[in-house]
Formats: C-alpha cells, structure tokens, sequence
C-alpha cells in the first residue's frame, strides 16, 4: 500500500516536507547569493544542456548521500527542516506540567513512543497480534469483508481506497468516494510488464514477501507458498485497475451511483454491510471512480478462496505496519522498498522517521507552533502581494491569446479572477481533542492516529465542503491547486531560498517562487484543471473550437517530452506528465510577463555579468537541481505525474522566444525548438 493518492490535492508542485525557523532562516538567506556561478558548469553551452549550465558543478560536488534515493535543493530544505522540527519537538518535551490531552503531550508521547526502541523490540509481532489473530479466526467471505471494512476503519487501505471529497458537480457538498487500490508494487505495470527489470522487480517482490511472512513465524516454504498468493491475488486486481495515465481524466474518475447500483455493478461484495460497518448506513451517492475496477473486485472476491484472503490480508496488515514494529521488519521494508525499488543505500536515522511520522500525524498541531515561531505576518503579506502580481500578468496574457475565442476568453479570466488564495497557514486549525496518544505504545498510538484521520474524513460525507480546510501543513516546502476549490495553496516554508530570497534581484525571484505562483494558477487551465469551471464543478466551458486548438498546441508539448531521453532508452512520459509540464510553461510565461510589469519599462543593468532575463532563468533553473539513483528515476518515470529535474529545465524554457534570444541560442544547439514546434499556451 505504498501509493498516496493525492484526490483531493490534485495537483501537487513537489513532495518534500521542509522548513527553515526564523533565526537560522535569517542567517541561511544572507549567505544564500542569489546566483552563484560556482555552482555553474560554464563550459557547457546552454542551447546544449541548460540545465548542466545552471547545475553541473553543484552536482559534482553534492553526490547523494547514502540514505537518499535523490538528492537537490529539495533535500537540502528537507534536511535543515528535520533539525528544526526536532528542536520544536525537544522544546515540548522538556515543557513542564504539559495537561493529559493538550496537543504537546501529544506530540511529546508520540515522538517518544516511537524512539523507545526498548519497548519496540520487546513487543515484535505481538504489537499487531490483535489484527493477525482477527484474521485467523475468518471462515467465511462474508468475515473477509467485514474484515477489510474494520481495515478502513482503522485507516488502512486494503483492497481499494473509500474518502469523502467533494462532489465533482456540486462541490459545495461532499461526498462519498472509491478508487482503485490493493497492490503492494508502486504501479500496475509491475504486475503486467514482461521487461527484465520488471521481471527482477517482482523477483526481488516475492523474496521481500517471502521474508515478511517468516518474520510473521512462518517456516520458509509456507512463507513463499503465501508470497506467490500475494503476487497472484495483486496481479488480479492489477489486470482490472486503470493504468496511471487513464486516471488523469477526471471525466472518466466520476461515476456517481447510489449504493443499489454499485452492488449490481459489484454483486459478490456486500456494500450494504460494508457501508453499515463504516457508521455510514445512508452514504448517499457515492462516486466509483473506476467502475471496472470494483466489477474486478467483485469477481475476484469470488474467485479465490477464503485461505487466499487471509494471506492476503495478513500481508496488507504486515505491510501497513511494518515502519512502527520491530527492527527486523523495519529493515526488512527497506531493503525492498528503500534499496531494490529507488537504490537508496542506507535507512534513515530513527529520529528522522519517527519525527516525520509525528509531522504527518499531528502537522496542524506542529504546524502552529511553527508558524508561531518563524512565519512572520509580513512575509504572508510579500506572497499575497505576490499573487495579486502574476494574476494581472496571466489576465494580460489570456486577453492576448490569439487562439482563443473572446467566448472563452471571457470565461476564463471570470475562473481566473475567482481563484482563492490560500498562505502560511489555516485561518482555523484541526482540533485534535479526540485524538488519544499513550507514552508507552507506539503502534497503538499509529493505530489511533489512523483511526481518528480515518473518521475525520468519513464524518464529511453529505456535509457541505469547508474550503477554509488546507491539504498541506505550514511546514511543508511545497504549493498545490486544488480543482474542486478552485485555490491556490502556499503553506509558511516555501518562502525560502531557492523559492524566495529576501537579498536577492526580482529577476531570480519572479524566476523562483513567481513561477511557483504561476504554475500553480496554470494548473487551473491544464489539460485536467481546464475541465473544471469557477465554481469547481466539471463543466465544459470551452467552444469546441478552442478545445481542438488547446490540444493542438499541447500535443506539441506531448510530443517535446516523449523524444526526451533521461536513461539509456528511457525516455519521458508526455502525455502522463502533460498537466505539469503545461503549468510549469505556463508559470514561467505568466512570471516573466510579471517581473516585465514590475519595471515598468526600465530594465535593471546586468548583476555579476548576467542580463535580468538570464537571471530569471538561471533563477529557475536551479530550484531543480538534484543528482537521483537510476532506480528512482526508472520507478519516477513509470509512476510521476512530474517530469525529472532535467526535463523541467531542459524543455519549457526552449519554448519562450525570450529565453532563446536572453542566451543566443542557435539552431544548431541540441536543446532547440524551432519556431513553428514550440508550444504557445498560456
């Protein structure tokens, strides 16, 4: 259960936690120059290789330390966060008289439990001895779905996914929601591709299993007997799952029908018992986003035997806590999943995994702390401002479009001008009362920490929407767009350097964080958001014209990034990473034509012999830098709605007349797109 489905957080610009605390943040950013050349392969031409231009000699000199898979700007955050977060949480700690069921005792007892590596190991597999004998006394199919329904209530997702998001032609009201779910194996072409390194995945899958079960107390040949019931039982659900790029249509993903139609489209699955087993006995309409999927579901529920769903359940319950047993599992997980799947070398430090299980369990709750600490009010007042700037500069560039009809021009600024802007933080933080932590279990506490996220989604459901909710905690290095809201997120730690430096020239800034701004407002006008009308709801809003000339214009950008080459024959996936690959075309566009207004006609003189164009890209250019292990970048390419750091650098600013002419680039140079190939969008 390794994939994170982002539903209601549809479009994502990154996925690194990171922050930086006031005094620390002060000192980083004045030694932080804006651009700095030593960093620079300038030997390499631009139009050859732009991103080694603004990158090389940075990452020759930052090769991937041991416990990471890759290794850039993003990491670096990530890392300087992890030590602030700790401190945060040692300053708690060490409180005083903290009350039974305030927030910091919380976080002090999480935290603690799961550093109390005594506890841990003496515990084993007896910490999760509830669920494996549950599983044991199963007799019938009928126990086997009880069984999965009181897995959702606990949190974890067996078989399939079930949320509450907003309804996607209503989205003032939330509803019920299904997806697709059930494999161990990041994507569904692992079960079905018959390349050698898929081959030595799967391989490399069942000695992990294999493994598993043994730690669990089965004998070695029982124990791979039940790995291939896993595999073949995933591979079933595999054969009837929507491949990555089918899920980008949100079209196809809303499917609204009422619980009597679901169980005729999926008979052999009580979805009456199940729902009653949820507390959710009238669940409304409920939106099935991959019917074919649950039809699967319902033949293989049918098929297989109840011994093969009691092994396969006992693996999911291996599986979903194997991070918080004992050490033996822990590695375990990580040789497959750390080493085999993304060529990382070495486990994190404890400290660093338990911290991040307590950022994620109880963010809003560290979040505010953070914010009370480091997030000054005027740094919200720079971004806001900010904002306001890239949306005059993308209203000036839909009112200049050529390819699109004043009918939808209309429509289009009305979405754009509609749009909410969300920064640093919720004006109103999740309450955590019900939330019980204990000092002295760790897996307990995960246990209630998945419950009590588990019902504070499903307590939603036929509730109306409460967009003031955030997706993100504030000490997240990171922005998103949400469709169904239609905002813009940009929690209190991406005003950082690379994203923001307070020293620096407005070129390398509106080059950083104004085309993070503007990436995230294209992300409403992309090949999925565009879907979505001001109100959230999907609505086709567009002249069958414009539409046909939308997609010509992004079948170019298609066909830019399918010729890419990244490994050996690798090359990028166009068409599953068009969304971004559109906003960040469109964030650069929309952030140049903004730094370009914030002249107000006088362009600034060159700073350390680089125009402020060449700035604003090399400002750009550098927020993606990294170094990544050739299993990462393989697993990212099958599975990543982004292209890697390279392509980011290497494609969309080749499609700007300015950018080709600020760096002279030739037609001859490598990394040149003529004239009539390049992509106008936004």
């Amino acid at each position: 259960m390794k994939q994170l489905l982002l539903i209601a957080i549809a479009f994502v610009l990154l996925t690194v936690s990171v922050g930086l605390v006031s005094g620390e943040k002060d000192e980083l950013m004045e030694k932080t120059k804006a651009i700095n050349t030593k960093n620079m392969d300038l030997s390499v031409a631009p139009g050859n290789n732009f991103f080694q231009y603004v990158n090389g000699t940075w990452m020759t000199e930052n090769p991937i330390p041991a416990e990471y898979s890759q290794y850039g700007a993003f990491t670096i955050l990530y890392e300087n966060n992890q030590k602030l977060l700790k401190q945060l949480v040692k300053d708690v700690s060490e409180q005083k008289d903290t009350p039974v069921g305030s927030v910091n005792q919380k976080i002090r007892d999480l935290y603690n439990s799961g550093m109390d590596t005594a506890a841990i190991e003496k515990a084993g597999i007896n910490a999760i001895k509830t669920e494996l004998d549950a599983i044991n006394n199963l007799s019938t199919i009928e126990d086997v779905q009880n069984f999965i329904a009181s897995m959702h209530k606990s949190g974890s997702s067996t078989l399939f996914y079930i949320f509450s998001g907003a309804d996607q032609q209503n989205s003032s009201m939330t509803i019920a929601n299904l997806y697709q779910g059930g494999l161990g194996l990041p994507d569904v072409d692992y079960y079905k591709n018959e390349d050698d390194h898929t081959k030595e995945i799967r391989a490399n899958y069942i000695d992990h299993l294999t493994k598993m079960f043994v730690l669990a107390g089965d004998n070695e040949q029982d124990a791979n007997d039940k790995a291939f019931v896993v595999l073949n039982m995933e591979t079933q659900l595999a054969k009837v799952s929507k491949t990555r790029l089918e899920q980008r249509d949100p079209n196809a993903n809303f499917n609204k029908m009422s619980v009597s139609e679901l169980s005729e489209l999926s008979p052999e699955f009580d979805w009456e018992a199940y729902f009653t087993n949820l507390g959710v006995s009238n669940p409304g309409e409920i939106n099935v986003s991959q019917p074919d999927f649950f039809k699967g579901v319902s033949v293989i529920m049918a098929n297989n035997s109840v011994d093969d769903w009691k092994v396969y359940l006992t693996w999911n319950v291996l599986d979903n806590y194997a991070n918080y047993l004992s050490s033996d599992f822990v590695n375990q997980n990580f040789e497959f999943f750390g080493k085999v799947l993304t060529g990382a070398q070495e486990i994190q430090p404890r400290w660093k995994r338990v911290l991040n299980n307590t950022s994620g369990r109880l963010g809003e709750a560290i979040g505010q702390l953070y914010v009370e600490k480091h997030f000054p009010p005027e740094s919200k007042q720079r971004m806001l401002v900010l904002v306001e700037n890239l949306r005059l500069s993308f209203a000036d560039r839909i009112k200049g479009l050529d390819w699109m009809s004043p009918e939808t021009k209309e429509k289009a600024l009305e979405k754009l001008e509609t749009i909410t802007v969300k920064v640093g933080y919720p004006d109103k933080w999740k309450d955590y009362s019900s939330l019980t932590i204990v000092p002295d279990n760790y897996v307990q506490n995960v246990r209630n920490s998945n419950k009590f996220e588990f019902n504070e989604n499903i307590e939603k459901i036929g509730k109306p929407v409460d967009k003031t909710e955030w997706g993100m905690t504030p000490q997240t290095v990171n922005a998103y767009y949400n469709p169904s809201y239609n905002e813009i997120v940009f929690p209190a730690a991406i005003l950082q350097p690379p994203f923001f430096n307070k020293d620096a020239d407005d070129a390398v800034n509106y080059g950083a964080i104004g085309v993070v701004i503007g990436h995230e407002m294209t992300h409403g006008f992309d090949d999925q958001g565009r879907k979505y009308d001001k109100d959230g709801n999907l609505n086709d809003w567009w002249t069958e014209k414009d539409a046909e000339e939308f997609e010509k214009k992004t079948t170019l950008l298609v066909n830019q990034y399918d010729s890419y080459l990244v490994l050996d024959s690798l090359h990028v996936n166009g068409k599953l990473t068009l969304g971004e690959n559109i906003a960040d075309l469109g964030g650069l566009n929309i952030s140049y034509n903004a730094l370009q207004r914030s002249y107000n006609g006088v362009t600034p003189d060159p700073i350390d012999g680089f125009t402020s164009d060449q700035r604003f890209f090399l400002g750009y250019g550098q927020v993606w830098r990294q170094n990544i292990r050739d299993k990462a970048l393989i697993q990212r390419l099958k599975t990543d709605v982004h292209s890697p750091g390279d392509a980011r650098v290497n494609i969309p600013p080749f499609n700007l007349d300015v950018f080709n002419k600020a760096f002279n680039i030739k037609s001859d140079d490598e990394l040149f797109i003529p004239v009539n190939e390049r992509a106008y969008i936004w």
